[in-house]
């Protein structure tokens, strides 16, 4: 594993923010920013430390119940997490404070979104010998992942999990078109047409559909598709690079499984779920943040489903997917005390992330977690592991990446694929003018 050089100097001091009209605009909330950063002492003996997340769903219940065992036992440290609306809600918040110097001591963003939050000024780096005090090492995250938490030769990101779009299953209709080896655990299938057999076979017994998905994010099923293919989007200054022939073959995949009722022609998060959960679809393809909610809906049978990783339709199980991550955002100075808690708030929640990977769905990224012979036993987590070698991030640009506009501008134009509004043609060259429009646009944080 590469070792990168910690960052030179001493990270608590900094220089002015080159963001001057970000910094202006913060200046001017001055008075709903004061008072953000951390400081020991005060009216209490403890060490404070302020965390910012976007998690408000079932992970963020998990989160919040993991803050409470870090604070039992650190009686010393007083945690003040606050949850802000998941995407841009959270995202400004945490640009418009960084940009001042006075956001939390800590946030959890997205990994993908590390490029588009200016890490070189909005960020605070993170030393190597801070994490091997706090008892972390490199070797203890996947090589690809800890590469993509770097900017510039600088750590400024420590990754949590990883979280992708995965397959859940029915285990009952699955038993009953005889696709669950021995084991109880779904068949591996090779090929598009290959997996389009076993949703045609569950549609005979489902009586709708072979498999549910979300229509509306569609960009999530054409990024895996595509990277399966080998597919590469690469961003220069005015234009990119996309292979035509790998995109729309994707795209085609959309379209085909609608034209055939394999899938739903419309159906939104919500819906998409419902679909499996009602069984009118044997398998859904999802996030694997959904575990908690299968498992509530099956009462007293948790059991009914499992889930694996994403069926190779092109060669490999490649899926989209991120990663949630710990950053330092911008301080002014800092505390040595709040800095050291904060860093040593980071290593408990890593060495910790079994209950993460339990109660939220996601896989920790911490090897010595998802190595461990109790990780190993989990299920259904530990059937679809290997999604961390296989997750493969949006495209390295500004506006990519989880709550970003790519994914927003491309989804409505798949939308009307799956809806069978829209050819495959089409939608490439309507998808390609989309990017190319977003590349005409300022960085926001330039």
């Amino acid at each position: 594993m590469p070792n990168h050089p910690s960052p030179p100097g001493s990270v608590f001091k900094r220089g002015p923010s080159r963001r001057a009209l970000l910094t202006g605009t913060a200046a001017a909330a001055g008075l709903g920013l004061a008072g953000c950063g951390s400081v020991t002492g005060g009216l209490s003996d403890k060490t404070r430390v302020k965390q910012w997340n976007l998690l408000a769903g079932a992970d963020g219940a998990i989160m919040t119940e993991m803050h409470g065992n870090f604070s039992a036992e650190h009686p010393d440290v007083e945690l003040e997490a606050t949850t802000f609306g998941w995407g841009t809600p959270f995202y400004t918040r945490l640009v418009m404070g960084a940009s001042s110097g006075n956001a939390a001591d800590i946030a959890t963003i997205h990994l993908s979104r590390l490029k588009s939050v200016s890490p070189d000024t909005l960020l605070d780096a993170i030393t190597i010998d801070e994490l091997t005090e706090a008892g972390i090492d490199a070797a203890d995250f996947p090589e690809k992942i800890w590469e993509k938490c770097f900017h510039e030769d600088r750590l400024y990101a420590l990754p949590l999990d990883t979280h992708a779009l995965v397959n859940y299953y029915n285990r009952d209709v699955c038993q009953q078109i005889g696709a669950l080896n021995p084991d109880g655990t779904l068949i591996d299938t090779t090929g598009r047409e290959s997996y389009f057999d076993l949703l045609r076979a569950a549609k005979e017994v489902t009586g709708e559909f072979g498999t549910s998905l979300d229509t509306f994010g569609g960009w999530r099923q054409f990024w895996a598709w595509y990277r399966q293919a080998d597919g590469e989007m690469t961003f220069g200054d005015d234009d990119f690079e996309m292979d035509d022939d790998k995109a729309l073959q994707a795209i085609e995949t959309m379209y085909l499984m609608a034209e055939e009722g394999l899938c739903p022609t419309f159906s939104d998060g919500a819906q998409c779920a419902a679909n499996f959960e009602n069984g009118a679809a044997a398998f859904v393809q999802v996030g694997n943040w959904e575990i908690n909610r299968f498992k509530l809906f099956g009462g007293d049978n948790p059991d009914w489903f499992s889930m694996t990783e994403m069926p190779a339709f092109f060669g490999n199980r490649r899926t989209q997917g991120d990663c949630h991550s710990f950053v330092l955002p911008h301080h002014n100075s800092w505390d040595p005390e709040v800095r050291k808690a904060t860093v040593e708030y980071a290593a408990y929640m890593l060495k910790n992330s079994y209950r993460w990977g339990e109660g939220g769905g996601h896989t920790p990224s911490y090897l010595p977690v998802t190595e461990s012979p109790e990780y190993q036993a989990l299920q259904p987590n530990a059937e679809y592991s290997g999604v961390v070698e296989n997750v493969q991030f949006d495209p390295d640009v500004w506006f990519s990446g989880s709550a970003a506009r790519l994914f927003d501008e491309t989804g409505s134009i798949f939308l009307q694929v799956y809806s069978l509004a829209m050819k495959p043609e089409e939608a490439l060259e309507l998808m390609k003018d989309r990017i190319h429009t977003l590349l005409a646009l300022p960085n926001p944080v330039d």
